[in-house]
């Protein structure tokens, strides 16, 4: 992007960023609703995010999408933050106002409740959770899965510190909810859950699944949070052990229809949007 940035007033901005499915969701969502909203992505330098945003905002931008690997880099720069935001200490949404200042918020846990309860069809209340990972994108979850009040949710992760680290920054919410909230090294798991949800980039290191496929109660839903070929042994591992399996294209698209209508005011209609998404990826693989 220019510093004029091409006319673009959102964008998502992340390194690495061409494979970004964004720009497509948000410029399908300003058709379907009307909005004038023109989104791009930008390539910011690893150390740049600071400076790149307040570039983007002296060109015109109102809001962006931030991922990896700026997310605890935006909640830093905002003088405004969300709950979601402190409680997970990063942010995927920022909105910039006109007297600079910048509002945060996280609307990933947001996207993964909405796939999970509406898209899926499966109920979070009462359950027991199993979350794999404790890093950026466990962090952004947590919150909103307790609020949908489940029996407990188990955080494994390899390193037990920031498994327990995590938990305990939520401890609050999870007394408000009455959920049981603990904290396990991935090797120490026990039990089985109705929903097993893979936080970490285990596919992309070769290894299926990051778990024993003794964690899967009948008929669990397993989730990965990436999608396409990322998720696809993790995918594979799941559906050979009985257990119903979802990506996280509904979740990439339901917390980017949050972000528009934290932006513009106007919720989009992220299930049209989803449905045309997946057809079109499965079109382009064959399928």
């Amino acid at each position: 992007m220019t510093q004029e940035n091409n006319g673009h007033n959102y964008c998502v901005m992340g390194n690495p960023i061409a494979h970004s499915r964004s720009p497509a969701i948000h410029a399908r969502f300003a058709q379907l609703t009307g909005e004038p909203v023109r989104y791009g992505r930008l390539l910011v330098p690893l150390e740049g995010f600071e400076q790149a945003l307040r570039d983007f905002a002296r060109s015109g931008g109102q809001g962006c999408n931030v991922t990896v690997p700026f997310k605890l880099d935006a909640a830093r720069c905002a003088h405004e933050k969300s709950e979601r935001v402190l409680l997970a200490g990063a942010a995927n949404t920022l909105v910039l106002h006109d007297d600079g200042r910048i509002s945060a918020d996280n609307t990933d846990g947001l996207g993964i409740v909405a796939d999970i309860t509406r898209n899926a069809q499966v109920r979070i209340e009462g359950r027991d959770v199993l979350l794999i990972g404790a890093g950026g994108a466990a962090a952004g979850v947590l919150g909103p899965l307790l609020r949908e009040r489940p029996r407990s949710i188990v955080i494994a992760n390899r390193t037990l510190e920031k498994a327990r680290h995590l938990a305990d920054t939520h401890a609050q919410v999870a007394r408000e909810t009455g959920a049981s909230l603990q904290a396990s090294a991935l090797q120490a798991i026990t039990g089985d859950f109705d929903i097993v949800i893979n936080g970490t980039a285990s596919s992309l290191a070769g290894a299926e699944s990051p778990v024993p496929a003794s964690v899967l109660r009948k008929g669990a839903l397993a989730y990965d949070m990436m999608y396409g070929p990322a998720a696809q042994g993790f995918l594979d591992w799941a559906a050979r052990n009985g257990a119903v399996a979802r990506d996280g294209l509904g979740m990439l698209v339901e917390q980017a229809a949050e972000s528009f209508a934290i932006w513009r005011g106007v919720r989009p209609p992220a299930a049209q949007v989803l449905r045309e998404l997946r057809a079109e990826l499965q079109a382009a693989a064959g399928r």
